[in-house]
């Protein structure tokens, strides 16, 4: 007979009793986990430290800036201050954030498996993760790096009051573990899919991941490469940068970008495989051309190998060249618009809801097309060459890397906590960061592309008077946009004891993840699932909705 099944009362239920939380409390039994949830809370953890380790930095830069002189500190340490903002951001920060902590997390149970193709390299590449994190401070401890985070020529293998063999080798170190956690990736896909996942039923945040963990691993071998080459020219001498020796600057800019645009991906894609769920759940409706979606994450990772050399307008390439690399770089735009074309028109006449994570969503999708437009100026070679070195760079990486990738990421934490942890956040405050950081950093970023319009250099500890009024605006954004990052930290903390109990499927999401019990058990599921329905079918879950309250009496 039919019934009414109602909710478990939030003040009384209680967390199940098997979890991957509870399955061994010592410190050892983390430590030495295979368990890819486990991994994922302790890259967490780590990526949360080294991000506010960044931030530091990052305030006190702009706290220089906040007048035309250099009053806070000499030019010298604030060299060293952007450089290892920069390091411990992209390499520490942004490049793992979401593959290694969200992927980790959900990647094996979207496609239906117990865990990742080989859980030892897992734990093992967390653990070069924090190896390379920690020589990086040693780096800082021992007088920081001043080259800027990209390690340019001459400036890495000439000066001596810099510390870039430590930096070095701690990215080098640090590289492996991306190598590490995208061969898991591209392996667990192929070869550990549940009866039934097809291809065309993967969801998108596994396109994503696995278009990015392609660029990994063959992207993140030429960086290694280029560092240790760097790190032999500095220590003994022989010449592969410096012309002297018979050694290419030119062949630096080359390997470095050849790595470090395809980065710029690596770091977007995962995040836009959040939006994807995240649109998708809360809009009740399947992302419209999800085909193009997915295979526009393809797009990007093949395209993203093409267009290094925009980079290098003004560094000697050659006229034919610069103008290959400009058409190449406005097609890269065509894949990215493809998303938030589709995400716009899946949102068409959905029935949209505004929870935290789709806030943070809608953020992503506004300040990523500011980013990826005004990339277009940067693709064209005569205002490229204006802009080039000026703070409408900083601008426009800053509104792609943490305007998109930081917001996808906090869209992700929040959309993904209840399963991570069995509990709820307080939505009123939730609400309130992500509305906070979203001011904050336009305050933040938006002066910036003005700054950079009218020719102020960046890496500059000082400037002239009349661009005081812009960097005081934005440094007063900085402010408001770290209140908006501490926020989610402390109330996410205090949610892990005090958060209401989220139940299996608090989103009432279509995902596998959402089909188990929150937070999950060691082994993910107790038998392996069948696939029979497709990617985002929510007629399929009120369909499965009906049948157990149907049988239930």
């Amino acid at each position: 007979m039919s019934t009414i099944v109602s909710l478990p009362d939030q003040t009384t239920a209680t967390l199940p009793k098997r979890s991957y939380l509870n399955d061994g409390y010592g410190l050892k039994s983390w430590l030495l986990t295979g368990d890819h949830k486990r991994i994922a809370i302790l890259y967490l953890i780590s990526i949360t430290f080294f991000f506010f380790i960044g931030g530091f930095f990052a305030g006190m830069v702009r706290l220089e800036l906040l007048t035309p002189p250099t009053d806070l500190m000499a030019a010298d340490t604030y060299n060293k201050m952007f450089t290892m903002h920069g390091i411990v951001m992209v390499f520490l920060f942004l490049v793992p954030s979401v593959p290694a902590t969200i992927g980790n997390f959900v990647l094996p149970i979207m496609v239906g498996a117990k865990d990742l193709a080989f859980p030892k390299i897992n734990l093992l590449s967390w653990y070069l993760y924090v190896v390379g994190g920690v020589m990086t401070l040693a780096a800082l401890i021992l007088g920081g790096v001043d080259t800027g985070w990209t390690f340019t020529t001459p400036l890495s293998t000439h000066y001596l009051n810099t510390h870039v063999v430590t930096a070095g080798l701690a990215v080098f170190v640090a590289g492996f573990s991306s190598i590490f956690t995208g061969l898991n990736f591209i392996v667990t896909v192929h070869r550990m899919r549940a009866p039934g996942m097809t291809w065309f039923r993967l969801p998108l945040f596994v396109w994503s991941h696995y278009a990015a963990s392609v660029l990994m691993v063959l992207g993140t071998p030429v960086l290694a490469i280029t560092l240790v080459l760097v790190v032999l020219e500095r220590v003994i001498g022989i010449g592969v940068f410096d012309p002297a020796k018979g050694g290419d600057p030119l062949l630096f800019q080359h390997l470095f970008w050849f790595y470090s645009h395809p980065a710029v991906y690596i770091m977007i894609l995962p995040g836009m495989g959040v939006i994807s769920e995240v649109i998708s759940t809360f809009s009740r409706k399947r992302v419209f051309g999800y085909t193009a979606v997915a295979f526009s994450s393809v797009a990007i990772a093949v395209f993203a190998f093409f267009v290094w050399a925009h980079h290098m307008f003004i560094m000697g390439i050659s006229n034919y060249s610069a103008l290959v690399f400009s058409l190449l770089t406005m097609l890269v735009a065509v894949p990215s618009a493809i998303k938030i074309f589709n995400w716009s028109f899946t949102l068409y006449k959905g029935s949209i809801t505004f929870e935290t994570p789709m806030l943070y969503a809608f953020g992503f999708m506004g300040l990523f097309t500011i980013g990826g437009l005004t990339g277009v100026f940067l693709g064209s070679m005569g205002m490229d060459i204006h802009l080039t070195e000026t703070y409408f760079i900083v601008a426009h990486f800053h509104f792609v890397m943490v305007g998109g990738m930081l917001m996808a990421f906090l869209s992700g934490v929040h959309f993904w906590w209840p399963k991570m942890t069995g509990r709820m956040y307080p939505e009123g405050l939730s609400k309130l960061a992500a509305l906070v950081t979203f001011i904050g950093f336009n305050l933040t970023f938006f002066p910036q592309f003005i700054l950079g319009y009218l020719g102020m250099p960046r890496r500059y500890a000082a400037y002239p008077p009349e661009f005081q009024v812009l960097n005081v605006l934005s440094t007063a954004g900085a402010t408001v946009l770290g209140v908006g990052y501490l926020l989610p930290m402390l109330y996410l903390t205090w949610s892990l004891k005090y958060g209401k109990i989220a139940g299996p499927n608090p989103w009432q999401a279509t995902g596998l993840e959402w089909q188990i019990q929150s937070p999950p058990i060691t082994s993910n599921f107790e038998e392996t699932p069948v696939i029979d329905y497709e990617a985002y079918d929510y007629e399929w879950l009120a369909n499965k909705t009906r049948h157990e309250v149907q049988t239930v009496g």
